[in-house]
């Protein structure tokens, strides 16, 4: 294969989750842009990533996202908020220029806070994250870079992505934990009118999230917004779009068992899901 072959091979989009979470992303974006092939990865044998250090999220993500680079994808999408928060200006900035320059990664942040002008009216917004996400403050920075006079409030949900990953999402231990941490962020402002489900497996408690907070208060979902993202990005990329396969294929790759990913990754798609095992670092 020549140098101007390699350059044009196509293969899937890659998207990377330290858990399950991400499938919820994974979820939205092949509901829309169904032609294209997708590789999963999840680092389910290391999760989670919400109470590691930067250092540590930095080189297991950069592991994850060079194995896929691997597998054939030219574009990566971080479906993972903490990997966003602590790693992906780094490997944007000081991995990609130097180790591959033609590939690209794209986190779930930034798409997330572009849409807060057009649905929060007082400028108050919530932010219901890990620790992880929550102690880098990416949502902050990145709210207060876009809007300077938003005012942000974070709230720590250090139990919910266990709730979520061991089936209890319905039961009444989260119901438990969903009130309390809701009470706690609204306690820290009467004047929050859009609150941002920071993490990729909040989705999953979104009807007793909902149920914890005033009508009046808008929830924001990843999903959609890092669809309408990844959308305009491959229109307005035309060089990676075209590497970009086109089969309607997905493929799930997990550090964990295999059978363990695939049942819980039914829970979250709703459809089979057969998993292959990796081992990364």
């Amino acid at each position: 294969m020549n140098a101007a072959e390699v350059h044009t091979a196509k293969g899937p989009i890659g998207v990377f989750d330290s858990g399950y979470g991400g499938l919820t992303i994974l979820e939205q974006v092949r509901r829309r842009l169904c032609r294209y092939d997708y590789l999963y990865l999840g680092d389910n044998a290391r999760a989670p990533y919400g109470t590691r250090s930067f250092e540590i999220v930095y080189e297991f993500t950069k592991q994850a996202v060079f194995r896929l680079f691997d597998e054939g994808c030219s574009l990566v999408i971080l479906a993972c908020n903490t990997a966003s928060a602590k790693a992906l200006r780094s490997i944007q900035q000081n991995d990609l220029p130097r180790l591959a320059p033609d590939k690209r990664v794209l986190g779930v942040i930034r798409p997330t806070v572009e849409s807060l002008s057009e649905l929060s009216h007082t400028g108050h917004i919530g932010i219901l994250a890990t620790p992880g996400t929550i102690q880098s403050q990416s949502y902050e920075l990145e709210i207060k870079k876009m809007y300077p006079r938003f005012e942000v409030y974070g709230q720590a949900c250090p139990m919910w992505v266990p709730l979520v990953e061991n089936n209890e999402a319905q039961g009444p231990g989260a119901d438990y934990f969903v009130e309390k941490y809701i009470a706690e962020l609204l306690a820290k402002s009467d004047k929050i009118d859009t609150v941002v489900l920071g993490c990729t497996h909040y989705p999953l408690l979104l009807d007793k999230i909902r149920a914890c907070l005033p009508p009046s208060v808008s929830v924001v979902l990843q999903g959609p917004l890092v669809t309408d993202k990844l959308e305009d990005y491959l229109h307005r990329h035309s060089e990676i779009e075209r590497r970009c396969s086109q089969g309607g294929s997905c493929r799930y790759l997990t550090t964990e068992s295999p059978q363990k990913f695939s049942e819980a990754a039914t829970l979250f798609l709703n459809e089979p899901v057969v998993a292959e095992h990796i081992v990364l670092g």
